[in-house]
């Protein structure tokens, strides 16, 4: 049985903040809105660099699913008052305990980087697996996240007069799409369509800023230095220190079976394999239905001793069968 608390969980990014910001500026707005929900007996909050954990625990038996309606009510209140860049949004619907299967990203060629890896479980087998019955919530930990980084020189800025905002919206202008209606020619309609998304680095590299005194363009290559890397990372994932490894946690949702789902998802992972690249496997690194398993067995064995015991004890002392039956089919009764 499921014993822990029923819990709500808001998370709230704040990038590149301080914690004492995220804490004056987020975490304090939210704990103290969330003290009026209904039937919440405790609100913990937990602020780090860039982010804010806002866990408010109700009574006993309190619906889960009523719980977050309410807790996304009176966040509505409070959105508000949170600064621009501030993104609240609810943990998954599950428990403290609904981590119940874990897997690794393993490449035994050696052909793909932590950035490959990492894509292949955020952009495929995440979105494949949120699909299983019973699986709330798909969690990445470990690789790196792929980015286009762009490294400005201040030196240059400054003998162009450009400040980081006109840089910035530059970039937002030119990675943009926009249809332009249609065009009839010969008794056929063609759509017409202008793309400007960013694909690569160069077109990231030719982004027009302005222009100088002698009407040259500024592109944004003559700022900066654009190149791929890694996003900052807080953490890394290992296998049995033979290296960096990307992973998955699957979070089982609330009220749903635990071995069920955990089953529904070895079958996902057994089809997903075969759709992974040459010398990509997925390794198993925890699975809960070997401690359910034998937590049942376990269970199993003790309540036929007890039912041994009890009809053992009754049908001597008490030399009388009927009765010991009684008080044996209460031994299963009381466990359920």
């Amino acid at each position: 049985p499921d014993l822990s608390d029923v819990q709500v969980i808001i998370k709230t990014s704040f990038p590149g903040q301080a914690p004492q910001v995220v804490e004056d500026q987020v975490t304090y707005p939210m704990t103290t809105a969330m003290l009026s929900v209904p039937k919440a007996i405790n609100v913990r909050g937990y602020s780090f660099f860039g982010d804010s954990f806002v866990y408010v625990i109700f009574e006993d038996g309190t619906d889960p699913y009523w719980a977050r309606s309410r807790v996304l009510e009176y966040l509505s209140q409070v959105t508000s008052k949170l600064p621009p860049s501030a993104r609240p949004e609810l943990g998954p619907d599950a428990t403290g305990v609904g981590w119940v299967y874990e897997y690794a990203l393993v490449d035994r060629k050696n052909t793909h980087d932590l950035s490959q890896l990492r894509s292949l479980q955020d952009w495929f087998l995440k979105y494949e697996l949120q699909t299983v019955q019973g699986v709330s919530e798909v969690a990445t930990i470990g690789g790196m996240v792929k980015q286009y980084q762009v490294v400005l020189d201040p030196d240059s800025l400054r003998a162009y007069g450009l400040t980081l905002n006109k840089v910035k919206r530059a970039i937002q202008r030119g990675n943009q799409e926009t249809g332009g209606s249609v065009v009839e020619m010969a008794e056929a309609e063609y759509m017409v369509r202008a793309t400007g998304y960013i694909d690569e680095l160069e077109d990231l590299r030719h982004i027009p800023l302005g222009m100088d005194e002698r009407g040259t363009p500024i592109m944004l290559k003559d700022v900066a230095q654009i190149r791929l890397g890694p996003q900052l990372r807080r953490g890394v994932a290992e296998l049995d220190g033979e290296g960096e490894v990307v992973g998955g946690v699957i979070i089982r949702r609330f009220g749903e079976n635990a071995l069920t789902t955990i089953e529904a998802v070895k079958e996902k992972l057994a089809e997903l394999s075969e759709s992974l690249p040459d010398g990509v496997e997925i390794v198993e690194t925890y699975d809960r239905s070997a401690l359910i398993k034998r937590a049942v067995k376990t269970l199993n064995g003790k309540l036929l001793e007890e039912f041994l015991v009890v009809a053992l004890v009754c049908v001597i002392f008490l030399f009388h069968l009927r009765s010991s039956l009684v008080i044996i089919l209460s031994l299963p009764i009381g466990i359920l």
